[in-house]
């Protein structure tokens, strides 16, 4: 398994508009939506704002992995959004959060959910990967860059 498998150029957002974590899980919700991803983007940014009240998804370094299960998708969503001012996440280390992944899996799969999040979570362990995307032009570019760092 592969972010590059799941994360196409239609679901990267290069800059998001969001101000705020609510916002940045509300853009998401709505792209998905508007992508026919999902049905009802009220159901996902419900589910995603009942998780980040766990515990934040912002695991420090500028990164952030929000991430659900929802009912009835076939298989597992991966969007990735950027910011260029940072938003704050209430981050492990309490740094902006500049990257997100967001992570839907299907509610009856959650090995696969677990799978994707280690994924992400060793690709943005490499900090020239990381400068990367932060630099990077536009969507093409991202997935190009994701899809060399995963060979």
């Amino acid at each position: 398994m592969k972010v590059s498998e799941f994360l196409t150029e239609d679901m990267v957002i290069p800059e998001l508009k969001a101000r705020t974590k609510e916002a940045v899980l509300e853009e998401f919700s709505a792209m998905l939506q508007d992508r026919g991803k999902i049905p009802d983007s009220r159901a996902l940014s419900d589910i995603l704002a009942a998780r980040e009240a766990l515990g934040s998804t912002g695991i420090g370094g500028g990164i952030a992995i929000p991430h659900g299960k929802l009912k009835g998708i076939p298989r597992m969503i991966i969007a990735f959004g950027r910011s260029g001012q940072g938003i704050d996440f209430d981050s492990l280390d309490g740094q902006p959060a500049r990257l997100f992944f967001l992570l839907v899996a299907p509610e009856d799969a959650p090995g696969e959910h677990l799978k994707a999040l280690a994924m992400v979570s060793r690709l943005m362990k490499n900090g020239k990967l990381k400068d990367a995307l932060s630099r990077a032009r536009d969507a093409k570019e991202i997935n190009a860059l994701i899809a060399k760092e995963e060979g």
